[in-house]
């Protein structure tokens, strides 16, 4: 019998159904670093969302034989050292295929039409005092015929070309793979951030990949363009955003995501009071839809790996 145990269960707030075999399932509201090693302690099934295992915690865990993390980002779990191991790894995807495109793109919105500046207008009293029937202190722009620049044309990428076109939007992006997409251009990563109107982010944090976007790309950005951040906080240099936005550098930014969650040790975007900067908690994945999808692409991991068929493997 499989004993399973849920590190972090308060990260899924969505029902979650007895998988199809005989086990022993404990869940754990969250779990601190130094509480890994006493809770997965017998287990061979471990569900991480955010809680990290590394190599030190799993060499502890010889009867440990799979993790099931309930998100896609695996960064917080060291899969060299569960490849040593001989510990299948799997992850979720393609859960928020919905939920993350309309969080980027409420982001979008409210900065292209500087909602948040109006709102605090009308907070104020401004509109009460005003002379005109309407305020028009802050500039708006449309998105129809603007230049969207998809940096990772996954499938979340994918989806936010079709809601770009959608608003009547021109397409181009940069991927590792050639896009073959009618309506999609392709283009480097420099030509695409001295070109577009909207850059958003859509990439796995990686070696590779971390602070993708500094002090020299964001030179490269046109002085209106905005930055859209729905996927991995280390893809951006933070403080030299924060420098770029009080320098006008850019037209501004709009972020679901910290390089440090939470951000208990501050972070330079914390700091930012600016109207054309919007900051939300790493909510984009977190619709109640995606949130139960992501729930039973969970249970369906553990299942087929138990079945001798493990799918989403990453380790």
């Amino acid at each position: 019998m499989h004993r399973i145990v849920f590190l972090d269960r308060d990260s899924l707030q969505a029902s979650v159904r007895a998988p199809g075999f005989a086990h022993d399932w404990q869940d754990h509201d969250g779990t601190l670093d130094d509480q890994v090693v006493e809770r997965l302690a017998g287990a061979t099934i471990a569900i991480t969302n955010k809680v990290p295992l590394r190599a030190a915690a799993l060499q502890q865990l010889p009867g440990l034989q799979m993790v099931a993390i309930a998100a896609t980002g695996t960064d917080n779990v060291d899969l060299d050292a569960c490849r040593a191991q001989g510990i299948v790894v799997s992850n979720i995807r393609d859960y928020s295929l919905v939920s993350v495109p309309e969080h980027c793109f409420t982001l979008l919105l409210a900065l292209r039409r500087n909602l948040r500046a109006y709102v605090d207008d009308v907070e104020a009293g401004r509109w009460e005092r005003s002379s005109r029937f309407c305020l028009l202190d802050h500039p708006i722009g449309d998105l129809a015929g603007s230049r969207l620049g998809i940096v990772g044309y996954g499938a979340l990428g994918h989806r936010v070309a079709q809601l770009g076109r959608a608003f009547g939007m021109q397409i181009v992006a940069t991927s590792r793979s050639p896009i073959q997409q009618d309506g999609v251009v392709q283009l480097p990563l420099d030509e695409l951030l001295a070109s577009a109107d909207v850059v958003s982010l859509h990439l796995p944090l990686t070696p590779q990949t971390r602070h993708l976007i500094g002090q020299r790309e964001l030179a490269l950005m046109k002085r209106t363009a905005l930055l859209i951040n729905t996927a991995r906080g280390g893809l951006v240099d933070e403080a030299a955003l924060a420098e770029a936005l009080r320098a006008n550098q850019i037209g501004g930014a709009g972020f679901d995501v910290l390089s440090q969650e939470p951000p208990t040790s501050g972070n330079a975007l914390l700091a930012l009071r600016l109207p054309n900067f919007i900051l939300t908690p790493h909510v984009a994945w977190a619709s109640a839809g995606a949130m139960q999808t992501l729930a039973d692409m969970l249970v369906d991991n553990i299942e087929a790996w138990v079945a001798g068929k493990p799918r989403n493997v990453v380790s």
